[in-house]
């Protein structure tokens, strides 16, 4: 496959190597139809080093990587992001001997997630403190997963614990009945009955919800949602080629066209990500450019899909569609909580004073 998924950096430190970007792109039917475990490709991603990368060293090169990484296979992007901001906050609020823990552990073959989703009950303590109680649903990885960060209690006084969701018992993939993201295996994982004793606490209560890494790291998904698309423009247009329809105008006007604002998206979403990194800017000026980011990545993805619709026609829609799987996890993807909440909040930031419209490009 060619280039139109490459980065617009010149920086290519620590890239996603080539032979490991194939490996994922021709591993993701596979992954989907529950033929191949999407934990091989996890493990292609660490023996490149990716696994221990939280982004907080050089937020823009994991920006890169987590794009990378979302053009070839975004359902094992899904994954790493969530490895990566499980990492993070590790490293930001954990104890030293929990984050040497960590490190052990990633090192053994672990792979973190972060579970923020309620199942039926919300996760807490039993009224004795002895016991979980409660279930998260829309958890991702499950089998894969060997440590989530699971959010307990709800508001200011959220708290953060790391628990081993090992327990195949525990878990139910059969409760993701969405048509994409099919190969992160995510469901629902049952804590009920846990021993409270088998839960590492990481930080204080509040400590999840500090700025610029909370809504903050929304970039992360920004990220994998531009470098989806990209890979989903690219795998079209060598369809069109090879079926020789690519040299009509229109073509290649509709797939250029959502391709340049792409691109944009991708420099936003880096500066977005080197933002988090200055500490000369304003936490909410951080938090406004990545929450744009994240919603200006949405609206070009939503557009490729419907660009790839009408470029590839019928084909797109066949069983066993390349194209047409790529744009089944997009879009299920793309459909990240609190749009119009991130977008009121980003708009209060950039407009709500006289020369806030600057932000992180002042």
């Amino acid at each position: 496959m060619t280039s139109l998924a490459a980065l617009p950096s010149s920086n290519t430190a620590g890239a996603l190597p080539s032979d490991v970007s194939e490996a994922l792109r021709a591993a993701a039917p596979q992954e989907e139809r529950g033929e191949r475990p999407i934990s091989r490709s996890i493990d292609l991603l660490r023996h490149a080093g990716f696994l221990t990368d939280d982004g907080g060293t050089d937020p823009a090169r994991t920006a890169r990587r987590l794009m990378q990484v979302g053009a070839a296979n975004l359902g094992v992007g899904r994954l790493f992001e969530g490895h990566v901001n499980a990492l993070q906050l590790v490293r930001l609020h954990g104890t030293e001997v929990q984050k040497a823990r960590v490190d052990r552990r990633i090192a053994g073959g672990a792979l973190l997630g972060v579970w923020g989703a309620d199942g039926k009950m919300p996760v807490t303590l039993d009224d004795m403190g002895k016991h979980l109680q409660g279930s998260k649903c829309f958890a991702s990885g499950l089998g894969t997963v060997t440590h989530a960060l699971v959010t307990m209690d709800s508001g200011p006084k959220v708290r953060l614990a790391l628990v081993d969701v090992t327990d195949p018992g525990r878990s139910d993939p059969s409760t993701w009945e969405m048509q994409g993201m099919r190969a992160t295996a995510s469901g629902t994982y049952d804590f009920t009955g846990r021993p409270a004793e088998q839960l590492e606490w990481i930080g204080d209560p509040g400590d999840y919800l500090k700025e610029p890494h909370f809504v903050g790291g929304v970039w992360r998904i920004a990220a994998l949602q531009a470098g989806a698309t990209a890979g989903l423009l690219d795998h079209a247009a060598t369809e069109l080629r090879s079926a020789g329809r690519m040299g009509a105008e229109a073509q290649k006007s509709r797939l250029m066209d959502v391709l340049m604002r792409a691109w944009a998206g991708m420099a936003l979403t880096e500066r977005a990500a080197e933002a988090t990194a200055d500490r000369h800017i304003a936490p909410d000026n951080i938090v406004a450019t990545s929450i744009a980011a994240r919603l200006f990545t949405e609206e070009v993805g939503l557009d490729a899909i419907r660009a790839v619709e009408q470029s590839i026609g019928l084909r797109h829609f066949e069983v066993g569609s390349e194209t047409g799987r790529m744009a089944r996890d997009l879009a299920v993807y793309l459909r990240q909580a609190a749009q119009d909440a991130f977008l009121q909040r980003a708009a209060q930031t950039a407009l709500g004073e006289d020369g806030r419209i600057w932000g992180v490009f002042g």
